[in-house]
């Protein structure tokens, strides 16, 4: 068994972990679809106020790319259409009817299909917008031809959902769904499994995809760091890559013939009173999952994980490409000499506390950054948990220049905001890295998207 050891990175031990048990299912009446939540797409909406639609129906395309739908997860009327300020559209809200009625594409086995008769289902159906790329991690073009595809079989983020519970007994949807991927790459389609435990033969007897085995602490599971140590990405070249649940969405779309957009998502945090497993479906309002739940502390909640997810409230939505929602204290009291503290209750990256003598100790970590903004300072803080051959600050500061081609040189195109959230999370200087890094991909991506007008 080939296994790549990642050695830097840090696993954060927040307290809240999910059981591994489902919770009572929750009567969920209203679901949000955001357009923010893809990167780059700029919304050409086809539905009003008031409109019918079915699990499968158009809310909008890509203006810019029309082959590219998203649909609704679940039956109903559009309930709202709620904007910004600015006038974007933050989301399209549906009032689901009490049972889902599916729009119908037709069943297939992907391995009688060609490449291209997968990719106009996937197209036709919406589930092409699970399917992401390195760089810039918006939404594949299905006109590009990738160098391979990947997929993560587990989450190493704090409190992350186990997803060999999440795909025990779910072997058949998996594969089918990888049979399907595997037909849209000339190169390999990667698999990437937990070495540190044992996984689910869902994963390590998957056909049709080379598996690696990746053992260490946190980023091991983030999908950028998999790509760098497999298959790295240079100039002009594009990795695409799909969640191991999206798969199985993928999987169920050619055995039933529907958009079936059903989620199994983690709730959990210190401050929930019993964290668990919750079966829903994307876009899912998270009002109801919390009910009865929750400390009575100032909270807050996040949709995603602690180190790159959005805070929210309890009327938000779960976000198009979440598996969990996090719950943690709100940092708002400053703790006089906090730094010098010597003290057990309190996890930190640095050896400022005793706690670095208790390796399996769980915390109930605030949101207080400890902190003010201050110059960058070459430490060394940021290599420690960036498993990655590049120069992680020079590269920041190259972002925060402009300089194009200098970012190029040091690596921007093997990386996004996530590989970079435990630099933040480390950083002395409380600089918000994952911001800057998103900055810096989103001006390379506009650099070529003019260098492509020019040419036209």
């Amino acid at each position: 068994m080939n296994i790549v050891k990642i050695k830097r990175g840090l696993d954060i031990r927040i307290e809240g972990e999910a059981d591994k048990a489902y919770a009572s299912p929750k009567q969920i009446d209203f679901f949000g679809i955001s357009p923010l939540d893809f990167v780059g797409l700029v919304p050409d909406l086809k539905v009003e106020v008031g409109n019918k639609v079915y699990a499968g129906s158009v809310l909008f395309t890509d203006f810019n790319n029309q082959q590219i739908n998203i649909v609704s997860p679940v039956s109903g009327y559009i309930d709202s259409i709620e904007k910004k300020c600015d006038g974007q559209v933050s989301h399209i809200v549906i009032k689901s009817d009490e049972k889902i009625i599916y729009e119908h594409f037709s069943e297939a086995n992907p391995n009688e299909l060609s490449a291209e008769e997968i990719k106009n289902r996937l197209l036709k159906s919406g589930v092409w917008a699970f399917i992401r790329q390195r760089p810039f991690d918006f939404i594949a073009s299905p006109n590009d031809i990738p160098k391979a595809i990947f997929v993560s079989a587990f989450d190493s983020s704090p409190l992350a959902p186990d997803f060999d519970f999440i795909h025990h007994g779910k072997g058949e949807v998996f594969q089918t769904g990888i049979d399907a991927l595997s037909k849209l790459v000339d190169g390999n389609l990667h698999l990437s499994i937990n070495a540190d435990i044992t996984a689910t033969k869902v994963f390590t007897k998957t056909r049709n995809a080379h598996i690696h085995y990746f053992s260490g602490p946190h980023p091991a599971g983030n999908i950028g760091i998999q790509i760098h140590h497999i298959s790295p990405i240079n100039k002009g070249e594009v990795v695409w890559y799909v969640n191991a649940q999206d798969v199985l969405i993928i999987g169920r779309l050619f055995i039933e013939g529907v958009f079936n957009a059903g989620r199994i998502i983690a709730l959990a945090g210190s401050e929930v009173r019993h964290p668990k497993y919750h079966k829903t479906f994307i876009g899912a309002q998270i009002k109801p999952l919390l009910e009865e739940n929750l400390s009575d502390s100032k909270l807050r909640i996040i949709n995603g994980n602690v180190l790159t997810g959005k805070t929210t409230n309890e009327n938000g939505f779960l976000g198009y490409y979440n598996h969990q929602i996090s719950v943690i204290p709100e940092g708002e009291n400053a703790e006089f000499f906090g730094w010098a503290q010597l003290r057990l209750d309190k996890f930190s990256h640095s050896r400022s506390y005793f706690s670095r003598i208790i390796p399996s100790m769980k915390y109930r970590i605030d949101t207080n950054i400890n902190g003010e903004l201050r110059p960058f300072f070459m430490s060394g803080q940021y290599e420690s948990v960036l498993p990655m051959d590049i120069y992680p600050v020079f590269l920041l500061k190259a972002i925060l220049k402009g300089d194009i081609d200098q970012m190029e040189k040091l690596g921007i195109y093997e990386v996004s905001e996530e590989d970079f959230a435990l630099c933040e999370y480390i950083c002395t200087s409380k600089i918000e890295v994952q911001e800057i890094i998103r900055m810096g991909l989103d001006l390379l991506r506009k650099d070529k998207q003019k260098k492509i007008n020019i040419f036209k």
